[in-house]
């Protein structure tokens, strides 16, 4: 008898085992809004600012070393949230109209399908009023800007039609309080009310607005910054780099303090590379921040937001997920469009319709280090004035209405300072073959 219960023990704990195995992830992915490249106290770098947490969380994370997004915010959101790049919706530059058909199949959508809680709290930017916000697109519960980034205390957004856009779910809000932290307090009040409700999966997308001008942190903060910046705009800016890597750190304790870190898969990382441009645009109203360029550091990479360079779409990229992700770095060219796939493979989702992703499943890469197959990287840039090819070591760039050719190869010189292009003219042509094959799908899925 006692060796059946033994027996019957032994089978239900492997049977336990085996469904906690299984159980999709809870997923969280963090995007900061223009942080530069060299912003954080990571990539070998110091930052420009201390940030603590974004730093601890590294020591225990994969960085992906060669993660590209779009050079400005949009169109990064449309790769993420449909596995495919910006420019087959016709998105090409920040939008305050519909971006997306109302029919897409939208990462959100995907997890919900398969049981998964939804929730965004930060910034949308596909359509920047209430009837075309996240609600709409697979999201239970959001809140934030509605439209693009906006003013810290007062949260207006430019001058214009969309410039009330605070919200939560659809419905317009005035609120006291900085933005960071209110958008902190969202994400790490909806964390605690979800371990509340029981055992469904979620996937918690927090977008932030920080650092994206106008700027304007609290004394508290710039109490905190480092003597040696002295520039009253540059302290700001590395306030508002050390309030986000604190409002990180308070996410990722929300997490811990609900038992639920050990199958939550973490993603840090932002939306373009880090701005020059003047903190203080007048289209901003009632905008009390400080005058000056903002003093993002791209370096050693070439350019900023807005430019298909490496500076504009290669930004600092963390992955967690304790036991599962080993912590190291790995330098294979990603891409933010293969985020939906990985997620949609990890949750078990599969499309009864062709979705025609332009990403890659990166779900062996993470947890087992597996490489993936050689792909083409195509970055469209704003109004495709300009954009990039990369395969493998190389980048082809293409401007001046296809009448400019650089090429790069991006492993020996990241800083893209030597343009190989004359000595490599085969290699170019066959790069622009392909480059050509690549964006013949683009606008396919404008909005009608």
């Amino acid at each position: 008898m006692l060796n059946k219960i033994l027996r019957f023990c032994c089978v239900l704990s492997l049977a336990t085992a085996a469904t906690a195995q299984a159980a999709p992830p809870n997923i969280v992915f963090i995007m900061a809004d223009d942080l530069g490249w060299a912003d954080v106290a990571f990539n070998d770098h110091q930052g420009n600012a201390p940030t603590p947490n974004l730093k601890q969380l590294a020591a225990k994370s994969l960085e992906l070393t060669q993660h590209y997004v779009a050079p400005v915010c949009s169109p990064t959101r449309t790769a993420l949230l449909t596995g495919r790049c910006w420019s087959r919706f016709g998105i090409t530059t920040p939008t305050n109209t519909l971006a997306l058909p109302t029919n897409t199949v939208t990462l959100a959508r995907a997890l919900k399908s398969q049981g998964y809680e939804t929730c965004l709290t930060g910034k949308w930017h596909l359509g920047s009023l209430p009837k075309w916000g996240p609600n709409h697109f697979g999201f239970d519960h959001s809140y934030g800007s509605l439209a693009g980034g906006i003013t810290s205390f007062t949260h207006r957004y430019k001058k214009g039609p969309y410039s009330i856009t605070w919200h939560r779910n659809e419905t317009l809000i005035e609120e006291e309080g900085h933005v960071t932290d209110l958008l902190t307090n969202e994400a790490v009040s909806w964390i605690a009310g979800n371990s509340e409700r029981g055992s469904k999966p979620f996937f918690l997308y927090v977008p932030f607005t920080a650092v994206h001008l106008p700027i304007n942190e609290t004394k508290d903060w710039l109490d905190e910054v480092p003597a040696a910046i002295t520039e009253p705009i540059a302290r700001q800016y590395a306030a508002c780099i050390m309030h986000l890597d604190h409002s990180v750190g308070r996410i990722l304790q929300a997490l811990d303090d609900h038992d639920l870190r050990r199958n939550t898969l973490v993603v840090f990382t932002s939306d373009n590379g880090g701005s020059w441009a003047s903190n203080k645009d007048l289209k901003y109203p009632l905008d009390e921040s400080l005058p000056g360029k903002l003093t993002a550091s791209n370096k050693p990479l070439r350019d900023q937001k807005g430019s298909i360079y490496e500076g504009g779409t290669r930004v600092p990229t963390l992955v967690s997920w304790p036991g599962k992700v080993a912590a190291g770095k790995n330098a294979t060219p990603v891409f933010i469009a293969d985020w939906m796939p990985t997620f949609c493979k990890l949750a078990g989702f599969q499309s009864d319709r062709v979705l025609a992703w332009d990403g890659t499943d990166l779900s062996s890469l993470l947890t087992k280090g597996t490489e993936i197959a050689e792909r083409a990287i195509y970055i469209a840039g704003p109004n495709w004035r300009a954009c990039s090819l990369r395969i493998g070591d190389w980048k082809l760039v293409e401007s001046n209405n296809k009448q400019r050719y650089e090429l790069y190869n991006i492993a020996e010189d990241p800083a893209e300072k030597t343009n190989l292009a004359s000595a490599h003219l085969q290699r170019v042509l066959s790069m622009m073959v392909t480059l050509e094959q690549v964006r013949a799908a683009d606008n396919d899925s404008v909005v009608k």
